[in-house]
């Protein structure tokens, strides 16, 4: 069973976990990473399509309100290391970065790996040490936290850094350890669930639909009480299943009351007409078609998977001569263009979602330091925090800020 005393022990080499482990061995402490898998930061490799967009280059103001998961926590660490300094730090360890449609941050080479190995060389490099082990639970003596079990024995340290994430793509290590852990030294753990995820419909005709990506569409979501809860402008994506890409995603973190509520997509897929031009557009399309059935005059308009389904939507009989089209049909028809419907039944499983919300209790955790309330010693980082936000680069600004806050406070008790 092996024994090792460092100042610091970070639980996970995510992002977060590997923010925290550079800035505490950049401050002189010694650190040891546990990773119980064989890669490093394996979700952020996976990001933004295999591309990372690692933060948002906004103001404080605008990271908090992109953050409707406890946005108010992290306004102590952002002010500490906002997007300014993520951007800063990643240039200075030679990843040049883009600000991309939204603000959105990407590297210039367009490599997630690019901002993995940057990260890894940080923490290295700042004189962290990486070891494959994985964690089982927090060592306590005398109501602080002194350690971590593992499966290799038992490593001492005067703090622990826990940043194994959330519940999120398992096959990257995210498995909810992190919240077995906290939970057993007293920890309240708010239910995990999907943000950022893609959902599931009641409509039969999105599977037929499936593979169909409709681009430069308006998505609106409104929820069971006429209340609209969204509404953004992008590309999505039809799957058997229901409805996914990325302006799904950004929905469904907005789509937070399942167990009380339903929700209801409205596609605009023309959103550059309003519905007076939209209409003298079909008038012409009729018009170069107008001896075609109606199902047949359609292929301007619309993607051939989805031309069926319009049809069948509109109520008008496909084997319509267009010129037989009534206006009362044809506005009817502008009105489907213009709202599109979805009903929504279920996010899918947590384990599909690009983030977690849910996880430890940030009531119990001081956002000026990461440090438990409840026990001392003991910092967190990341997704297994109760906080999450948008697309956008968001979730991955969470990381950084809460593991930097973490890696600036851990060790200061005992100076």
């Amino acid at each position: 069973m092996r024994s090792t005393i460092s100042d610091v022990i970070v639980i996970g080499a995510g992002a977060a976990g590997l923010m925290a482990a550079g800035t505490a061995a950049g401050r002189g402490l010694s650190v040891t990473v546990l990773e119980k898998t064989d890669h490093t930061a394996r979700k952020l490799g996976i990001t933004g399509k295999g591309r990372c967009n690692l933060t948002n280059f906004c103001s404080l103001r605008e990271a908090v309100s992109n953050i409707p998961g406890n946005g108010k926590f992290m306004y102590s660490a952002l002010s500490d290391f906002p997007p300014q300094k993520v951007m800063e730090l990643f240039e200075s360890l030679g990843v040049p970065l883009k600000v991309e449609r939204g603000k959105r941050v990407f590297p210039v080479s367009d490599r997630a790996a690019d901002v993995v190995d940057a990260l890894r060389r940080f923490a290295q490099d700042s004189g962290a040490e990486l070891v494959r082990s994985r964690a089982v639970g927090i060592i306590t003596d005398e109501g602080r936290a002194s350690g971590v079990s593992t499966d290799r024995g038992d490593y001492y340290a005067r703090s622990v850094i826990l940043a194994t994430g959330g519940l999120s793509y398992p096959v990257t290590g995210s498995d909810g350890d992190g919240y077995r852990m906290a939970s057993a030294v007293g920890h309240r753990i708010v239910k995990p669930r999907a943000s950022l995820v893609p959902l599931e419909s009641t409509d039969d005709y999105c599977g037929r639909m499936a593979g169909f990506s409709p681009r430069n569409v308006s998505l609106r979501v409104v929820d069971s009480g006429g209340k609209r809860v969204f509404e953004d402008f992008g590309e999505m994506l039809f799957t058997h299943f229901g409805v996914s890409g990325p302006l799904v995603l950004s929905a469904s973190a907005h789509m937070r009351d399942f167990d009380n509520n339903s929700y209801t997509m409205y596609i605009d897929l023309k959103p550059a007409l309003d519905r007076q031009a939209l209409d003298r557009r079909i008038l012409r399309d009729f018009e170069k078609y107008k001896n075609r059935d109606f199902e047949n005059a359609l292929q301007d308009l619309a993607g051939r998977s989805m031309i069926p389904v319009l049809v069948e939507l509109s109520g008008i009989p496909g084997d319509t001569k267009v010129n037989s089209v009534t206006r009362e049909q044809r506005l009817g028809l502008v009105e489907l263009f213009k709202a599109f419907p979805v009903h929504v039944k279920c996010p899918r499983p947590v384990e599909e979602a690009i983030v977690t919300s849910g996880g430890v209790d940030v009531k119990e955790v001081d956002p000026r330091t990461m440090e438990s309330k409840l026990l001392p010693g003991l910092y967190f980082a990341g997704e297994v925090l109760d906080v999450d936000g948008y697309t956008g680069g968001f979730n991955l600004q969470i990381a950084w800020s809460t593991g930097h806050r973490a890696g600036m406070s851990v060790g200061k008790e005992s100076e």
